[in-house]
C-alpha cells in the first residue's frame, strides 16, 4: 500500500480593493518611483481600507481555493497570520464559522513571513499521518496596519492580502503532491524582524542583516529539501520564495544555484504580503500560465522569530480565480 502524501488540490487569493502607487507614496515620504523600483522591485501594492480585515482576506481567499477544489470544507484549518483580527480569540476559528465550517480544529500559526511554509508544512504532515484527510491553510496579513507611514524603508515594501490552498490526502506521485519540507528558527534573533509589545510601536526591520539572513536561511532550506527529495537546483522548473524584494528573490536563486528565470515574482504589483506572499505567487503563476501540472517547485521564506523553511512539491491540477 503506497504511503499518504498531503496533495494541494486547490488554490485562491484575495485582495484589497485600493491600490497605492509609488507616485502615491512619493508624495508622503522622501522617495520616488525609480527608487522604489530599483530598490524593491515593487510598483504597487494594497492596502487594506477600514472595514477590510485580516478574516475578511483570509475567508475570500479559502472560498476561492475550495472552489479551486471543488469541495465546501475541510477537516483542518490553519490561518498564517502576524495580524489576526484580535489579540485573542485567534482568525482561524472565525474564518472557520465564516466559511460554514464547524467543529473542525482551527488555529493560528504565527511565524510572520515564514508563516504559510509553516502552516503547509504542519498541515501536510497531519494528512500523511492519518490524523486528518483533508486542511485549508490559508496566509492572510493587513500588515500596512504595523507600518509607520512616515518610514520610507518599510513604507514602500508592504502590502496586504490573503492567499490560499486546499490539501487533501493522496499519493506522491500525483501533481501537487507535498514531497518534502524542513523549518527552522533561531529566537537569539528576535530584534531583527519585531513589532515591540509598547504603545504606538510599528513594525521595525533590521534591513541589511535581514538580507544577508534572509538569502542564507532561505537558500540553505532550499538545498536540503533537494537533498530530501533527491533533485538538483537544475530540476526545479519554479522557485516560489516569499516575495520580500526583488533583490532578495534573485540573490536566493543565486546562492542556491536556481537559474533567476525560474523565479516566480508577484511583488511588483502587490508589495511584501507577508504570510499571504507565496500563495499569492502560486496563484498569480497559475493564472498566467508559468507552471504546467507536476512540475518540480520548491517554496521558501525567512521571517521574524526568526524563522524560515522550505518545502518542495510538485505543481498542482487547478484552476483559479484572478484576487486582481
Amino acid at each position: 500500500m503506497s504511503a499518504v502524501s498531503a496533495v494541494v488540490r486547490g488554490l485562491g487569493g484575495a485582495l484589497p480593493e485600493r491600490v497605492v502607487t509609488n507616485q502615491q507614496l512619493a508624495s508622503l515620504v522622501d522617495t520616488s518611483d525609480e527608487w522604489i523600483r530599483r530598490r524593491t522591485g515593487i510598483v504597487e501594492r494594497r492596502h487594506a481600507k477600514a472595514g477590510e480585515t485580516t478574516s475578511g482576506l483570509a475567508t475570500a481567499a479559502a472560498q476561492r481555493a475550495l472552489a479551486s477544489a471543488g469541495v465546501r470544507s475541510a477537516d483542518l484549518l490553519i490561518v498564517a497570520t502576524s495580524t489576526p483580527d484580535k489579540v485573542c480569540p485567534a482568525t482561524a476559528p472565525k474564518v472557520a464559522a465564516n466559511l460554514g465550517i464547524r467543529g473542525v480544529a482551527a488555529y493560528d500559526v504565527s511565524a510572520v513571513c515564514s508563516g504559510f511554509v509553516y502552516a503547509l508544512a504542519t498541515a501536510s504532515w497531519a494528512i500523511s499521518s492519518g490524523a486528518v484527510e483533508s486542511a485549508l491553510v490559508i496566509g492572510a496579513d493587513t500588515f500596512t496596519r504595523l507600518i509607520d507611514p512616515t518610514d520610507r524603508a518599510t513604507a514602500i515594501i508592504f502590502g496586504d492580502g490573503a492567499g490560499a490552498a486546499y490539501l487533501s490526502a493522496g499519493t506522491a506521485d500525483e501533481p501537487g503532491a507535498v514531497l518534502a519540507s524542513t523549518l527552522h528558527s533561531d529566537g537569539t534573533g528576535e530584534t531583527l524582524i519585531q513589532v515591540p509589545r509598547r504603545d504606538g510601536a510599528f513594525f521595525e526591520m533590521q534591513g541589511k542583516e535581514v538580507f544577508t539572513q534572509a538569502v542564507s536561511a532561505m537558500s540553505d532550506s532550499v538545498h536540503t529539501v533537494l537533498a530530501k527529495v533527491g533533485w538538483t537546483a537544475d530540476d526545479v522548473d519554479s522557485l516560489v520564495a516569499h516575495q520580500a524584494n526583488l533583490r532578495i528573490l534573485n540573490a536566493v536563486a543565486s546562492v542556491a544555484g536556481v537559474s533567476t528565470a525560474k523565479v516566480e515574482i508577484h511583488l511588483d504589483r502587490v508589495g511584501n504580503t507577508s504570510a499571504a506572499s507565496i500563495p499569492l505567487a502560486m496563484t498569480d503563476a497559475e493564472l498566467r500560465g508559468h507552471r504546467a501540472p507536476g512540475d518540480k517547485v520548491v517554496l521558501t521564506a525567512f521571517g521574524g522569530g526568526i524563522t524560515w523553511g522550505a518545502i518542495a512539491m510538485t505543481w498542482p491540477v487547478v484552476t483559479v480565480i484572478d484576487p486582481h
